[in-house]
C-alpha cells in the first residue's frame, strides 16, 4: 500500500464493488432448474457493516442479475444495488448525482477490464489479485486477500485505517 493509496481512501464517501470475483470467488454454481448460487464470505460481510457504520455509503454495481445478490444487499443493508449493469459507467455517474457526489469522493473495487471506466474515474481503484494484469495497473491498491476469500474486508480496514475509524470499530469488541 502506498502513501497515494493512503491519501486516496481518506476521501472515501462511497466505495462501489462489482460482485463476481470480488464479493466472491467468481465461481458461478447453475443448477439445471436455471438457480444460481454463489458464495459469499463471512468476514468480508462484517467489514462492509462496519465501513458502513462509519458513513461511509456502500454500493454494487454488477453486470449481472441474480436473486442471491438481491438477498446478500439485503442482509448487509446495502441500499445502492444495480443489477444488469451492462456499462456500469452510466450507472456509476446516476448513483453519483443522486447521492450528490463527486468522484473524487469515490472508491471502487473490481476484478475485470469491464470494471475499468468506472475504476479509472473512481478516487480509489482498488483490484483483486487474481485480477488481469491491465486492471491491476490502473489500480491504486490491489489486495492480497482473493475476491470471496476476504478481499472485501481487506478493503474496508484500509478505508477505516486511512480515515482512522479503524480503532474506534475494533474498541467495541475489545472493551
Amino acid at each position: 500500500m502506498t502513501q497515494d493509496a493512503i491519501e486516496r481512501a481518506r476521501d472515501v464517501k462511497l466505495i462501489v464493488f462489482d460482485v463476481d470475483g470480488v464479493m466472491t470467488d467468481g465461481t458461478l454454481f447453475l443448477a439445471d432448474d436455471g438457480q444460481e448460487y454463489k458464495g459469499f464470505n463471512s468476514l468480508d460481510g462484517h467489514g462492509l457493516k462496519m465501513l458502513k457504520s462509519t458513513g461511509v455509503e456502500l454500493a454494487i454495481i454488477t453486470g449481472r442479475n441474480s436473486q442471491v445478490v438481491v438477498h446478500r444487499a439485503r442482509n448487509l443493508g446495502i441500499t445502492h444495488l444495480h443489477q444488469g449493469a451492462h456499462d456500469k459507467l452510466v450507472v456509476y455517474r446516476q448513483l453519483l448525482e443522486d447521492l450528490n457526489l463527486g468522484t473524487e469522493q469515490t472508491a471502487f473495487m473490481g476484478d475485470d477490464v469491464v470494471d475499468l471506466p468506472v475504476m479509472r474515474r473512481a478516487r480509489l481503484a482498488v483490484a483483486v489479485p487474481a485480477a488481469p494484469d491491465l486492471v491491476k495497473a490502473h489500480s491504486h491498491y490491489v489486495t492480497r486477500r482473493e475476491g470471496g476469500r476476504g478481499a472485501v474486508r481487506e478493503a474496508c480496514e484500509f478505508i477505516m485505517r486511512a480515515q482512522g475509524t479503524f480503532d474506534e470499530r475494533m474498541a467495541l469488541y475489545l472493551s
